[in-house]
């Protein structure tokens, strides 16, 4: 059976990835498939999807700040897009709770979408996961209320967690680097969504409050980056689970039509509150399209609701409708860059005048090479440049980031190199050369189009880390291609070669 699952969401998944759809499409696809053909869900796969779910929130914890959920515009943004969307969908619903259940938008589609761009600490990453976030709570809040679990009277010791931060953190430095680190971390997301709902507390919110436990902590990253091939495993059985649950049985095909198309409206209300609050249509148009998509937490509502006896429509009908809005949603997340720069012109004069959260530069003051992309390998061209006289300037979209190379006396500004708008603005004068060091291919091929048809003369460098994005990137316009893992061996190499032509004839050995 389970051969089966892993092979019919393979196969899906990479249609849907050829068709240049993200893989989770597929994986929907399956499941549907695979009830259609007699199978159906199993506590292993559902406890599988839990897991996920548990792993993808425990991660979301560990990169989340407290700052960001208590910024006016998370708060703002977030509170009025609820009340008003539940608003407009009580009126096709006539039930409350639903209602607000089908404001929320999907944390595990966001969040993954987000993580597979590489955009998860951008300032629009940011903003979206912190209305995710105070949605998760409105959500958990309603699956209190109308739920059967019984509130613990030990439910007052989850304000005692903070105190626990210096032993966990302590833990995580004893973990070492290894499978050590990714079992503590698995343990500890297992821990916390256990931990809750044994106090009759949402399992989801245990998860992400034991991930913000380790937030800020040097080794989170890593932990992170240890968990993610294992989270994004697990995932899997949580889009083959929504479609094996319910399968297209008893669907209300009208009702899903009509919240299909009322989910249209997400997408500009959220543009729309978005610029109320004074940020670039640009960072509106981007966050609006990622959370313009149904949650995984309305299906969670809606079962709360069937057993209570409150769910107007059949749970197969809440389940497409979720499925399909996550299928459609996804493509227009994943090239939501691209798109705007096609909107661009149409959108850019509803942007409100004045100063913006989300400002990009627009002078480099004399800097010799740009470097776009400020982690390890950006932060080390950067010193080495510096060092060799030239006059370096750093972009990068992680606002943390800038603000921990600005602390060191760096110049490094806020910029997102798929924003088309800092190509436009950003005056190149006196750049011998721009260096493209981020993480993902698609970002570095938009930049490196939009410098070319700005008839940038200079030295346009990417790294590239497989082989197979050597002529994509050449094709945009990378004259030097940087090939980090196959080159440090090399570099290596070479250093092992300088030593010995230091040591010269020197033996170490007896004669």
């Amino acid at each position: 059976m389970e051969a089966l699952w892993v092979a019919a969401a393979f196969t899906l998944g990479l249609l849907a990835s050829r068709l240049g759809l993200p893989p989770l499409v597929g994986y929907l696809g399956a499941g549907f498939a695979l009830h259609g053909l007699g199978l159906r869900e199993t506590e292993f796969l559902h406890r599988a999807a839990e897991i996920g779910v548990l792993l993808l929130l425990f991660t979301v914890g560990l990169k989340l700040r407290f700052q960001d959920l208590l910024e006016p515009r998370i708060l703002g943004v977030g509170g009025l897009h609820l009340l008003l969307f539940a608003l407009l969908a009580f009126l096709l619903v006539g039930n409350l709770p639903l209602a607000i259940a089908l404001a929320f938008s999907s944390t595990v589609l966001v969040v993954k979408v987000l993580e597979d761009k590489k955009e998860l600490t951008t300032y629009h990453g940011r903003l979206s996961v912190g209305i995710l976030v105070l949605q998760d709570l409105v959500a958990v809040g309603l699956i209190t209320l109308y739920g059967e679990n019984q509130i613990s009277p030990w439910v007052g010791l989850v304000l005692l967690l903070p105190l626990l931060r210096f032993a966990v953190a302590w833990l995580l430095e004893k973990s070492g680097h290894d499978e050590l680190l990714v079992l503590f971390g698995l343990g500890l997301a297992l821990l916390g969504g256990e931990g809750f709902r044994q106090m009759g507390l949402s399992p989801e919110l245990g998860a992400l409050i034991m991930g913000i436990l380790l937030s800020g902590h040097e080794k989170g990253g890593e932990m992170a980056k240890g968990l993610w091939s294992l989270k994004e495993a697990f995932l899997v059985a949580f889009f083959l689970d929504i479609g094996l649950r319910e399968g297209l049985q008893g669907v209300e095909l009208g009702v899903v039509l009509s919240l299909l198309l009322l989910a249209l409206v997400k997408t500009p209300l959220f543009f729309a509150l978005f610029l109320l609050f004074g940020l670039r249509a640009r960072t509106a148009f981007v966050s609006g399209m990622y959370l313009g998509n149904y949650s995984e937490f309305a299906l969670i509502v809606g079962v709360v609701l069937e057993r209570a006896g409150l769910l107007p429509h059949s749970l197969s009908t809440l389940a497409l409708l979720v499925a399909l809005s996550m299928a459609i949603s996804a493509p227009l997340a994943r090239y939501s860059h691209s798109l705007y720069k096609r909107l661009e012109a149409r959108l850019l004069p509803l942007e409100r005048q004045g100063r913006h959260p989300d400002q990009e530069p627009e002078r480099l003051d004399g800097a010799t090479v740009l470097i776009v992309g400020m982690g390890r390998t950006g932060g080390a061209v950067y010193r080495i440049l510096e060092g060799k006289g030239e006059r370096p300037v750093g972009l990068d979209a992680d606002p943390e980031k800038v603000a921990r190379h600005q602390a060191k006396g760096r110049r490094v500004l806020y910029g997102d190199a798929e924003d088309p708008e800092l190509w436009e603005r950003l005056d190149l004068t006196g750049l011998k050369a721009v260096v493209l060091a981020l993480p993902d291919l698609e970002a570095k091929v938009l930049a490196a189009r939009w410098l070319k048809e700005r008839g940038f003369k200079g030295i346009l460098a990417a790294t590239s880390f497989h082989l197979e994005e050597d002529p994509i990137l050449e094709a945009a316009g990378v004259s030097l291609l940087f090939h980090p893992f196959r080159e440090a061996g090399e570099r290596l190499a070479e250093k092992v070669l300088e030593r010995l032509a230091i040591m010269g004839g020197v033996s170490h050995g007896r004669s």
